[in-house]
């Protein structure tokens, strides 16, 4: 039947790039290495300082699901095999479209390997720090923020990453001023870093009873979320900081007292802020984090000229500086300006089905040679 020689084609291409990725992986070296932390925690007296162990606890849990990856893709492309085997004797349409499933589960855990293969940079692995500001059009771009900010959360669901609220500032209508959150999970900051820049949204404005389309935009920056023990000067006298009460839901606690924090460090001019704790100093703590994060990036970016600048000194976040512009009218179609990936179901896409942008700007930096 035709239908199975397409399928054993398609699979075959697939069994090929298996065979090249899989002789990239460290496989050995990881499994070797979580073998080796496990002895030392089975070892008498290893858990006597615990609070020494988070480092090593935290590698040990990256070490896991890395190599959970890796046993996935191998399990699938095990099945993927045996289905081939059987639809090669029994060419049913139940056993044609079990092998056509099989191939697609195949290729998703083929492609997500693939990715995480291509994360060269030292803190890919990392949790992202991510950081969301409406450009000039006051409820029509907070609105899209808002927009984004789900799109960004429905992502991290779909991947089962954590995520944190560590800022929102609401819009005095609707939207979002600004907002900052931490996404936790191996391998956010290598699959989110290519989202920093400015996203145009193309749509018949619900805020305008003319119906008119407006154009709006929004800028995302993305940080690599650093340990507290970072090795980056932040000088006392260099900060200003700052205590208010909190804005927006969060209890009468909350809103009663003045724990929101303000950080602004004065030589950079960036400002960091708090306000998701109950307590001034965890909040206080937090933003010196986002901070340090934020002065290691803009370290990074001086020391390599074609990335972009930091937020305060970049493009307008306004025609010509976008990197991808989602269209809702007259069209639907989700476009990127680097690599001219398309995508017509925008709906998906706002919900946060990512993988594939993502993944062609990976391949696209791979391409260039460019780990970051």
């Amino acid at each position: 039947m035709q239908e199975y020689q397409d399928l054993k084609l398609a699979s075959a291409d697939l069994l090929k790039k298996f065979e090249t990725l899989w002789g990239r992986l460290d496989y050995s070296e990881t499994k070797s290495r979580l073998d080796e932390i496990e002895k030392e925690f089975s070892k008498p007296g290893a858990w006597d300082k615990p609070e020494e162990l988070t480092p090593v606890l935290k590698e040990k849990s990256q070490l896991a699901t890395k190599l959970e990856m890796y046993d996935g893709l191998a399990g699938a492309k095990e099945d993927l095999e045996a289905w081939l085997e059987l639809a090669h004797d029994d060419q049913s349409e139940d056993a044609l479209s079990a092998l056509n499933d099989q191939l697609a589960v195949f290729r998703k855990h083929l492609h997500g390997t693939e990715m995480a293969a291509m994360f060269a940079f030292e803190h890919d692995r990392s949790n992202a720090i991510l950081e969301i500001h409406p450009g000039a059009g006051g409820v029509e771009s907070q609105d899209w923020a808002e927009m984004l900010l789900r799109m960004y959360m429905r992502y991290a669901e779909r991947r089962g990453f954590k995520v944190k609220q560590l800022d929102y500032q609401p819009g005095e209508e609707a939207g979002v001023k600004s907002v900052t959150i931490q996404i936790e999970g191996l391998y956010a900051y290598g699959l989110l870093k290519g989202e920093a820049g400015v996203h145009r949204l193309i749509r018949m404005s619900p805020f305008d009873s003319s119906g008119r389309r407006h154009t709006s935009f929004s800028s995302v920056d993305v940080y690599p979320d650093m340990d507290e023990d970072i090795e980056i000067e932040v000088r006392e006298e260099d900060l200003r900081v700052d205590v208010y009460r909190a804005s927006g839901p969060g209890g009468q606690h909350v809103n009663k007292t003045n724990s929101a924090v303000r950080i602004t460090h004065e030589p950079s001019g960036i400002v960091v802020q708090c306000q998701n704790e109950k307590s001034q100093i965890r909040n206080k703590q937090t933003a010196m984090r986002i901070l340090k994060a934020r002065l290691y990036e803009q370290e990074l970016k001086r020391q390599e000229e074609s990335r972009r600048t930091d937020y305060q000194s970049k493009e307008a976040i306004a025609w010509g500086s976008q990197i991808r512009t989602y269209t809702l009218q007259p069209y639907r179609l989700v476009k990127d300006h680097r690599t001219n990936a398309e995508d017509g179901n925008v709906d998906a896409v706002l919900d946060g089905s990512l993988d594939e942008l993502i993944r062609n700007y990976l391949l696209y930096l791979h391409a260039q040679g460019k780990p970051k």
